[in-house]
């Protein structure tokens, strides 16, 4: 789904330090999992990721498409090494 939204294969799921990345890329990673208990055990679970939009583009398109997606809210937007970056966190 990540990589049809960007429309390539720069998707990246926590990429250790050692992969060199190509841009404009998405990279997820697993944040939370968030239980529902009921009579002491668990009776759902939503797993909870955080995506991350890079692109050298303050104004990518790639950011409007990912805020989008159904359960989806934008956490923050940051530039780090001349690349911004907008994080996201998306319930499953």
């Amino acid at each position: 789904m990540l990589e049809k939204l960007l429309g390539s294969q720069n998707v990246y799921f926590q990429p250790p330090a050692s992969v060199k990345m190509q841009y404009p890329a998405i990279v997820y990673s697993r944040y939370n999992i968030d239980n529902a208990h009921a009579d002491d055990e668990v009776y759902k679970q939503s797993l909870e990721y955080e995506v991350i939009v890079i692109d050298s583009d303050p104004d990518s398109e790639i950011v409007m498409k990912v805020s989008r997606l159904p359960r989806c809210k934008h956490e923050r937007h940051y530039t780090a090494d001349g690349l911004n970056h907008d994080a996201f966190k998306l319930y499953y």
